[in-house]
């Protein structure tokens, strides 16, 4: 009977698109070694939703695919392979429990990202992964159009196959300053422009830093681009001290990221009263007006704003804040409703990619194979996670994504080439 050498998969990064790639590979017989240049891996995952690790989302793989936007598609067949119920089912298996919230969102219910990370390290290594610390890739060695090993600042490594799961440039303190993009650039893959995306955005002004810590909720956000509409979300929003942020800022800043860098002017309009149109509004303000006609601007606005904003909607609508309400002309009602419905924000720029959650660009998903994350380009080199072309919604898409291209990686890089 021959005997079968085991395929030796080297990782570069212990995220959890490495990780996940680790423990599949591993479990499939192969010999897995995992190349992490912090001190320790899951550094992203530790900080996920806000330290409670926004593990995936419920939604459907349709559904999921939309939150992805144009080079969604590509996801499709990982998902197929491996999505949220294999994931859950890992993450059970381990002892986790899990919770789902509002919008879908699935959190072990411990609400410690640090669970999630040691469940998959300990899966990982029980099935025989190694794992290596403060272990930097300098080179990915490639002979003849095929991945032969790694060169790191220590020694150089034998491989059958090499997964690139480094991340993507955000945050860069937990290890993802982009890597990846380098060394698959030097395999010959074109890098689509990397930009920071789900990023909070910089405003003109000082209405943003009059109103910073102020939390919005239930309003209507919608962008608009050199005077077009081109986007707009419902939910949560928040003031900072240099622009604003929140669920919906993050979710539309992609687009807004790519217009500023487009050159394009771009407006943030706000809606504070989305469940009123202008007609049923107007109907309010008269109501209140002739309920507190006595009462000074300032106090009626009492009714209508949070605190942090009456200074705000006093200045840009110029209504002095002593002037009784029922001395309100309809010139300066008008001038209050379409203030409410459409408070403005020039955005300038946005912030850099240590405040992005995650990085839109990256290697270009035409030259991978959708089927088995193997490069087009160079036989035995696989990619994983935001180290690629794909970057979703904020909800447990982007960590969901991860897994699943880290375990459809895995898994095909574990099997022996077809002759």
């Amino acid at each position: 009977m021959s005997f079968k050498a085991k395929r030796k998969i080297i990782i570069i990064g212990g995220g959890a698109a490495g990780l996940m790639a680790a423990g599949q590979a591993a479990q499939k017989g192969a010999e897995v070694l995992v190349l992490e240049k912090m001190n320790a891996v899951g550094r992203k995952i530790f900080i996920s939703g806000k330290g409670r690790c926004n593990i995936t989302n419920v939604a459907p793989v349709r559904e999921f695919l939309e939150h992805f936007g144009p080079t969604g598609k590509f996801l499709r067949q990982a998902f197929h392979r491996y999505f949220s119920e294999e994931l859950l089912t890992l993450i059970h298996s381990h002892g986790i429990e899990t919770v789902t919230e509002r919008g879908g969102r699935v959190f072990p219910v411990s609400g410690q990202a640090s669970d999630v990370v040691d469940a998959l390290t300990e899966w990982a290594t029980h099935h025989g992964a190694k794992i290596w610390t403060d272990s930097p890739v300098k080179e990915i060695l490639v002979d003849n159009g095929r991945v032969i090993g790694v060169e790191t600042a220590y020694t150089t490594l034998d491989a059958d196959a090499v997964i690139i799961a480094t991340g993507g440039a955000s945050y860069p303190g937990t290890g993802s300053t982009g890597d990846g993009y380098r060394l698959a650039r030097e395999c010959g893959h074109h890098i689509v422009p990397i930009r920071p995306a789900l990023v909070p955005l910089v405003t003109a002004g000082d209405a943003a830093h009059k109103l910073q810590g102020l939390s919005l909720k239930n309003v209507s956000a919608s962008v608009w681009v050199d005077a077009k509409k081109s986007a707009d979300a419902f939910g949560e929003m928040l003031f900072t001290h240099f622009g604003v942020s929140g669920p919906i800022i993050l979710t539309l800043s992609r687009g807004i990221v790519d217009a500023l860098q487009a050159g394009s002017e771009v407006i943030l309009s706000i809606d504070l009263k989305p469940a009123l149109d202008h007609q049923k509004l107007d109907i309010r303000l008269l109501r209140d007006i002739q309920s507190h006609g006595k009462q000074q601007f300032q106090t009626l606005l009492k009714e209508l704003l949070p605190k942090k904003m009456i200074s705000v909607c006093i200045e840009q609508n110029g209504i002095a804040a002593e002037k009784l309400v029922n001395q309100l002309s309809a010139d300066e009602r008008k001038r209050l409703r379409n203030w409410l419905k459409d408070f403005r924000l020039k955005v300038m720029d946005h912030r850099s990619f240590k405040q992005a959650i995650v990085t839109a660009g990256g290697v270009d998903t035409q030259e991978v194979n959708p089927k088995t994350m193997q490069s087009r380009r160079i036989e035995g080199l696989y990619f994983a996670g935001e180290v690629l072309d794909i970057d979703a919604d904020t909800g447990g898409y982007n960590l969901q994504a991860a897994f699943s291209t880290g375990w459809l990686a895995g898994n095909c890089a574990a099997l022996p080439p077809v002759e």
